[in-house]
């Protein structure tokens, strides 16, 4: 009985150290993504080292991918992230990607996107976005989407008061942009962003509620529907002092905040990884970690945010999972030092019994040999 105690403890150290050297890996890399969680640079950084061990040709395959789609500076970004990770690419496929970001990056192809931003006010690059805010800081673009949406809420038709908000926030940015000599020219340029991510479409729809909300109350609507009944594009100056009467300065401090955490962004990684973000973003403070995560990782950052989406700004789900290999190993380790304490004191109490067992035999044979001289004598 005593050995099957002492053979059963020690099959429950075998038992746990096998079962925490399974769970220890997924249990240190699920601490360090929970000790990680509110550092989207570390973060993503685990999350990357995870995806790539899966998948050797991920990189490669998704270069392809982009320069299919005619994306020549996410192309870069995947290279750029292949040669911080010391991922090796084939010559003719970075030969490929440089020729297609010299084709995107020509003065003739840069012209042309500058011309369209500030026709069209719609931006999804660098050149585009620079003649979109031209075009804002001429007045010209957001007059024009403050008077075309204003209509619309005269006359009680469908408008997209996020659009109307940021165009009139952006009149009133553009002010202090000119009275501050351009000191206010960042925000100026990530409202413009966010304007042109809603009017096509990539606005994500937990940041496009947030900013429809926010933009309402930066807007006095009565006096800006007054303005907009008298305004015109071809009247901005008038138009432009009507409209900035009905901003509301004291309720934007949180879209202004957002305005430059989108620029700040667009800086690191250009304006497509800016409308990535906003794509992604449910609310300003996924922004602002992807501007943290931007300043880190630099051109790296579309790359990460493809492969990751919105995991690379946050722990998404899956906590109580990581929580579970944590608790899994502590229960392993607690199992193993039970165990390792039940087979010490069995061990202990077993070489404690034999020691008594056999001074207990002496004592008996010593009396034994002290009768037997005993009976001698006598």
């Amino acid at each position: 009985m005593k050995w099957l105690r002492i053979t059963t403890a020690l099959t429950g150290i075998a038992a746990c150290s096998l079962l925490l050297a399974q769970v220890a890996p997924q249990a240190r890399d699920a601490g360090a993504v929970l000790a990680a969680q509110d550092d989207p640079a570390a973060l993503s950084e685990l999350r990357l080292d995870a995806l790539l061990r899966q998948n050797d040709h991920l990189v490669q395959d998704n270069i392809e991918a982009a320069l299919a789609a005619g994306d020549a500076d996410l192309a870069d970004s995947f290279v750029a992230l292949a040669r911080d990770r010391n991922i090796a690419l084939p010559d003719d496929l970075l030969n490929r990607v440089s020729d297609a970001v010299k084709t995107e990056n020509s003065t003739a192809q840069f012209a042309k996107r500058f011309a369209t931003g500030l026709v069209t006010g719609n931006a999804d690059d660098v050149a585009s976005l620079s003649g979109t805010v031209a075009g804002d800081l001429f007045v010209i673009g957001d007059v024009r989407d403050v008077v075309r949406e204003g209509k619309h809420l005269a006359m009680g038709e469908e408008t997209d008061r996020l659009v109307l908000g940021l165009a009139t926030a952006g009149l009133a940015v553009t002010a202090a942009t000119y009275v501050s000599v351009g000191g206010a020219a960042p925000v100026r340029a990530g409202l413009t962003l966010v304007k042109d991510a809603r009017k096509v479409g990539r606005l994500g729809k937990g940041l496009a509620a947030w900013a429809g909300r926010s933009a309402r109350e930066i807007v006095d609507t009565p006096v800006l529907q007054n303005a907009v009944a008298r305004g015109s594009v071809f009247r901005p100056g008038e138009t432009v002092s009507a409209i900035r009467a009905a901003f509301r300065a004291e309720k934007a401090g949180a879209l202004v905040r957002l305005g430059k955490d989108v620029t700040r962004v667009a800086e690191k990684t250009g304006t497509r990884g800016a409308m990535d973000t906003l794509r992604i973003a449910e609310g300003p403070k996924d922004v602002a970690r992807a501007a943290r995560l931007a300043e880190a990782q630099g051109s790296k950052t579309r790359a990460i945010m493809k492969l990751l989406g919105r995991g690379a700004l946050l722990l998404i789900g899956g906590a109580f999972d990581l929580a579970m290999w944590l608790f899994g190993a502590a229960l392993s380790l607690l199992g193993l030092l039970f165990s390792i304490k039940a087979t010490t004191e069995r061990l202990t109490q077993a070489w404690c019994d034999r020691r008594r067992a056999r001074r207990l035999r002496r004592a008996q044979i010593a009396a034994e040999a002290a009768l037997a001289d005993a009976a001698l004598t006598a």
